[in-house]
């Protein structure tokens, strides 16, 4: 089996693969062997979180696989009520026992709590990197006035955020804070990449695909991945999915494809709104 590696994005510090594994929804043997195949053809970023409830078989995958551990960048996330001084330390400590490791290469804030003061959380953040228990820092569903106020306590405190983690596809349009995120080096990392499937049957989508001899879902990942400084973890258990979504380094889209991808965004395009979240952009 060849084995293909995404390219690296630079951002604050942090060199992530701009094509990870999402385990959302993933659990026990399931994920454990998902993680597996998917280090095996080729990926080193895997995305997790406290909230997934899967830290440990993305643990148990990482430990039995012959992939080094340092070659591998993993990113897991904290509670949204666990953000606080003290609770987010001890849910990173917590995280890392479940995952059997010593640090994390990306620590996230997974969603905002207004209940909590962001200037206590990124303080704690902070000291989680500063403690070696991350190697780096970031969020997860920030609005642009939220990244700017999280910049900037960041700094005060010496740290500089790599990621904001959001969900982005063609027909959700993210570009002022995408913007917001390059002006400070922030790496933004896309969360449903292909719209949780519902946008691959598209017919501007299948167009490319068929002129491209692709699937409607690479066409959308080489989306993702033409835009400077944006990152996305699609997920996929299944090894051949994810050599598919892996296979998306050796064509490139137009300029008139990146535009017509780009053009099929709708007010509603959000498909990811939990009760807990902030007042959107």
């Amino acid at each position: 089996m060849s084995t293909l590696f995404a390219p690296k994005l630079p951002a604050n510090g942090a060199n992530i693969p701009a094509l990870g594994l999402g385990t959302f929804r993933m659990r026990d043997d399931v994920c454990t062997q998902a993680v597996g195949a998917a280090l095996e053809i080729g990926y080193r970023h895997i995305d997790t979180a406290v909230m997934y409830a899967n830290e440990a078989a993305v643990g148990q995958a990482i430990a039995a696989s012959s992939v080094p551990r340092s070659e591998i960048f993993l990113t897991t996330k904290v509670l949204p009520d666990e953000i606080g001084a003290g609770a987010l330390q001890k849910s990173a400590e917590g995280s890392l026992k479940r995952l059997g490791l010593d640090f994390v290469d990306l620590l996230l804030i997974h969603w905002p709590n207004a209940r909590i003061p962001l200037a206590e959380s990124i303080e704690a953040l902070c000291d989680v990197k500063k403690r070696g228990l991350a190697r780096n820092i970031g969020v997860a569903n920030f609005t642009i006035a939220l990244v700017e106020e999280a910049v900037a306590i960041a700094g005060r405190h010496g740290e500089k955020l790599a990621t904001n983690q959001c969900e982005y596809h063609p027909r959700f349009n993210q570009d002022p804070l995408i913007a917001t995120c390059r002006k400070h080096g922030i790496a933004f990392v896309s969360y449903c990449p292909v719209g949780q499937g519902r946008i691959v049957d598209d017919p501007v989508i299948v167009g490319i695909a068929a002129r491209l001899g692709r699937t409607p879902a690479q066409v959308v990942l080489r989306w993702h991945m033409q835009q400077p400084g944006v990152a996305a973890i699609p997920k996929s258990a299944t090894p051949a999915h994810q050599a598919a979504n892996l296979a998306i380094f050796d064509f490139a889209l137009t300029d008139e494809d990146m535009q017509a991808l780009s053009g099929l965004a709708v007010p509603n395009g959000r498909l990811v709104n939990p009760p807990f979240a902030p007042t959107w952009d």
